[in-house]
């Protein structure tokens, strides 16, 4: 018998849907509250590294990800002159193993309407425009639509400002780097086969990445600013204003940059719990544990890293006791750790323009996460 019979997941990210299907898929009764009205409201692209791919594998919807999805195996570093002269063609590390690309985009809504349709089929019971309001450590709810219940479990993944983890009373800084990101989703032009990054000009990073035949998402990389006051339009206009000093592939991308309404800006934002990540019967993961800057793009794959873990070792025991959790903190609280880290010290390097050792940092930490976790 599992550890425990009934939980209640809150968040339908990565970590909060991928939890759901590896407990329902053994058995284990499944709720999934969602605050979001539905798929449609989460996000724009995505990039998932080989470990990612690794665990989405495990979860049985990896054939449905490569048809949506689109996977490179290479990295290219271009130049930010009039020609956007491509420097360099660096082979990207198979964290996931060797059938496995070392990189897939995609987007984000096709991914979480992917994860759904599995959970759905393990039994998995999803509520969308649902949360909790309230909770105890052992595991009484009370939700947004006013009905009660207790879990032998609550997997708090709902995110970096975490409800769940503020019911509890959990005290966390989350910082900013000192970075914000422009970001749009679009139309791939045929020449976008893979990430390409600039550095320099008037952005610290200008980048892309293929999310599906026809689809990609771009994105440009300027110090923290308070854009909240800019309208759509005007939004639409300063992406295209500090997009306009990158060439080659970005001189298409920026003739498609038309619609306000897939543009978006947020600030890069930091945080790891310390240990432990569980009240009694209440465990925080994903986000809501730990969040590092796009900069290694490991967030997905590290959420993802987190719900596998959670699940092999409640399918394995039949308590939920201090051993289990000692076992949970092992093994994923400093490989979280070291992902976040490393994905602020190369933004810190940049802000500092400082020439740090950057093939050094993103070599250990693919040889960290080519481990299984």
């Amino acid at each position: 018998m599992p550890a425990v019979n009934n939980v209640l997941v809150v968040g339908s990210g990565l970590a909060g849907t991928a939890t759901a299907i590896g407990l329902a898929a053994h058995g284990v009764a499944v709720d999934l509250a969602e605050i979001k009205p539905d798929i449609a409201a989460i996000g724009s692209g995505i990039t998932l590294q080989g470990n990612a791919l690794r665990e989405l594998r495990n979860l049985g919807v990896w054939e449905r990800v490569r048809a949506e999805g689109f996977g490179f195996d290479s990295l290219g570093l271009r130049a930010p002159d009039p020609a956007g002269t491509l420097l360099v063609e660096i082979p990207d590390a198979r964290t996931g193993g060797p059938d496995l690309p070392a990189t897939m985009g995609m987007p984000r809504p096709a991914l979480a309407r992917i994860l759904l349709d599995r959970a759905a089929e393990t039994g998995v019971k999803t509520r969308f425009g649902v949360t909790v309001t309230e909770l105890n450590p052992d595991g009484d709810v009370v939700l947004s639509d006013g009905s009660t219940g207790r879990y032998d479990l609550v997997v708090g993944a709902d995110g970096i400002r975490s409800s769940v983890r503020r019911m509890l009373g959990i005290e966390l800084e989350t910082r900013a780097t000192g970075m914000g990101i422009w970001r749009a989703f679009g139309p791939r032009p045929a020449s976008v086969t893979r990430t390409d990054l600039f550095y320099g000009g008037p952005c610290y990073i200008a980048g892309y990445c293929p999310t599906g035949e026809n689809s990609l998402y771009a994105y440009v990389v300027e110090d923290a600013q308070d854009r909240s006051a800019l309208t759509p339009d005007e939004r639409l206009a300063t992406m295209r204003e500090l997009a306009a000093a990158y060439h080659g592939p970005w001189d298409e991308i920026r003739e498609t940059l038309t619609d306000p309404s897939r543009v978006n800006y947020t600030w890069f934002e930091t945080h790891v719990l310390p240990p432990p990540w569980h009240r009694g019967r209440v465990v925080l993961i994903g986000d809501a544990a730990h969040s590092c800057p796009p900069t290694l793009a490991q967030g997905g794959a590290q959420a993802l890293e987190d719900a596998a873990v959670l699940t092999e070792l409640l399918l394995a025991a039949d308590t939920l006791d201090e051993n289990l959790w000692r076992a949970f903190t092992d093994r994923r609280y400093e490989r979280a750790k070291a992902v976040v880290d490393a994905s602020n010290q190369l933004g810190q390097w940049l802000l500092d323009h400082e020439q740090g050792d950057v093939p050094g940092l993103m070599g250990r930490v693919a040889a960290l996460v080519t481990q299984p976790a």
